[in-house]
Formats: C-alpha cells, sequence, structure tokens
C-alpha cells in the first residue's frame, strides 16, 4: 500500500559475495611477499656479525612471519570455503603447514634461509590452488 518516506528514497540494493567482502581483496601474494622478505633478513643475518644488527634482524624477522601466518589464515578462514576443501583436499594440510614453516619451529624460529625457501614453496602451492578457484 503506503510506503515510508525512507522506503521510497533510498535506494534498494542487495549484495552477495562467497567470501566475506567481494572478492578482489584476497591474494597470497601477500604472504608471499612477507615470506620473501623473512628469507632476505636470513641472507642479511647470515652474512653480518654485528650483534646489533642480528638483533634488529631477528625482531623484524619475527615480525614479519607473524604477518605471513596471518595472511595465510585470512586466505584459509576467510577465502577459502567448503567446495575449495573438498576439491582440493590437500589444501588443509598446506596451508597448515605453511603456517608452522611461518612460525616458531620455522622461518620465525630459525635464520636459515633454506627454512624461508621451504615456506615460499609451500605459498607458491597455496597461490596456484588460489588462482585456480578464482577461474571457477
Amino acid at each position: 500500500m503506503f510506503k515510508p518516506l525512507f522506503k521510497r528514497i533510498l535506494p534498494q540494493v542487495s549484495a552477495s559475495a562467497h567470501c566475506d567482502l567481494p572478492c578482489g581483496v584476497y591474494d597470497p601474494a601477500q604472504a608471499r611477499i612477507e615470506a620473501e622478505s623473512v628469507k632476505a633478513i636470513c641472507e642479511k643475518y647470515q652474512a653480518n656479525e654485528d650483534p646489533e644488527f642480528r638483533t634488529r634482524a631477528l625482531i623484524i624477522k619475527e615480525q614479519r612471519s607473524n604477518l605471513v601466518k596471518e595472511h595465510l589464515w585470512v586466505l584459509w578462514t576467510d577465502y577459502f570455503k567448503p567446495p575449495h576443501f573438498e576439491k582440493y583436499p590437500q589444501l588443509h594440510t598446506l596451508v597448515n603447514e605453511a603456517t608452522k614453516l611461518a612460525g616458531a619451529s620455522g622461518a620465525k624460529g630459525s635464520a636459515d634461509p633454506k627454512v624461508a625457501e621451504e615456506l615460499l614453496a609451500k605459498i607458491d602451492q597455496i597461490a596456484e590452488i588460489f588462482w585456480e578457484t578464482k577461474k571457477a
């Protein structure tokens, strides 16, 4: 019958998305950039004997490692959905292994560039699946 004035003036818009925001805000490149920083810091740490430099390097490396984990968790919890996990059953394991490689038992707790390389390889595998899901 009669619509209130505010319902006639305000536009009626609805939106839907499979993730918490419309697509385009998620990208595994964010985790990769931070992991590249971790690797570079490890290399600089190994090449420098100055204790103050090494202490700063370890602090920054730990911060970057935490950011890697956060970016991976956002993909895992906010982007990837049950159909992705069904199609790519290895995805849970990949994310788990990558976050552990970024954590205390991995790059966060090690200054070995090889550990950071392993982390980058896991991120690349996750990114491959991510981009496959974007094609669908």
